[in-house]
């Protein structure tokens, strides 16, 4: 199946990184290269992209479509996760970066294809590996967690209400069979979720699809890692421009901005700061940039997508 996925917030993204002919920048999730494409066309001879994909289909697909453009610009692609970009600039002896930017979740390709386990839509294995080389897959967290870890997982990275009522219908259900594609497990969430609140909101399915998703890629992790070594890489004036989809991430990525835009850590009582830390960066917009209602129309899975974006003022 060909990698097809659109690039959410595009036109929004690519302006904000204001791609500089010379620059370096990094796609660290370059999926089927929507955006990628968009930075290579701003580049000259001079200027550098180092996209990175812990999805080898990803990588494969975004190459083919890199190379059509004939750009003079250099591009490099890895397969590994973005949290590693800064070994991955490292092994290309590549010491700052002009900008960064981070398109987090599941892309519209893994969405579809089929036998990935990603969507509740598709029945497919459970599997949600965004890398298929990980050991950790949704069938083994469903089928082997105890009930009070899978509680856990899905209260805390899906939100869900139910989440205790969906743990305990599950661990009734493998104690009979193995729960081993996407559909049973959807069953099992109906049926633990009452009728009346199955009425309205979203899929009944979502929220703990979402969960799951985030437990076997340590989403939430790697996030956190990926803005720290972000930041050492960043040269002043530079720009990190991250895209996330729920709000657990947006939260994360909220929060690590505003360290770097407000780091003071004195008590609110004290007249002066003497902490002595000083600002690193600034926000370049203050509330997250949203899709327009054309691209939502156009782009539904776009719905929930925010755009936040900061700019280095220094190097510590």
């Amino acid at each position: 199946m060909e990698f097809i996925h659109k690039p959410v917030l595009l036109e929004e993204a690519i302006s904000s990184l204001r791609v500089a002919p010379e620059g370096v920048y990094i796609d660290g999730t370059i999926g089927g290269a929507g955006h990628a494409t968009e930075i290579l066309k701003g580049l000259g001879p001079e200027g550098i992209l180092l996209g990175l994909d812990q999805d080898e289909s990803a990588i494969n697909a975004s190459g083919k479509r890199l190379r059509e453009l004939n750009s003079p610009a250099k591009f490099i692609l890895k397969n590994i996760n973005f949290c590693n970009m800064k070994e991955a600039c490292q092994e290309e002896n590549i010491d700052f970066v002009n900008g960064i930017l981070l398109d987090i979740g599941v892309s519209s390709h893994q969405l579809d294809e089929g036998d990935r386990g990603f969507s509740y839509m598709k029945n497919a294995p459970l599997d949600m590996r965004m890398n298929r080389t990980d050991n950790i897959d949704a069938g083994l967290i469903v089928n082997q967690y105890k009930k009070e870890d899978l509680r856990d997982i899905i209260n805390n990275y899906g939100e869900e209400r139910w989440a205790a009522r969906i743990a305990e219908f599950i661990v009734k259900a493998r104690a009979t069979k193995p729960i081993e594609t996407t559909w049973e497990l959807v069953d099992i969430i109906k049926a633990a979720i009452p009728e009346g609140a199955r009425r309205n909101g979203p899929h009944p399915a979502k929220r703990t699809f979402q969960a799951l998703r985030i437990a076997v890629n340590n989403e939430l992790g790697v996030l956190n890692k990926a803005i720290e070594q972000g930041l050492e890489l960043l040269k002043a004036g530079g720009r990190f421009c991250i895209i996330t989809f729920h709000s657990l991430e947006d939260r994360i990525v909220k929060k690590a901005f505003n360290m770097q835009v407000r780091p003071c850590t004195c008590p609110g009582k004290f007249p002066v700061c003497i902490c002595g830390k000083k600002p690193t960066a600034r926000l370049v917009v203050k509330k997250p940039i949203i899709p327009s209602g054309v691209e939502i129309e156009n782009n539904p899975r776009a719905r929930s997508a925010k755009l936040r974006v900061l700019e280095k003022i220094s190097i510590k």
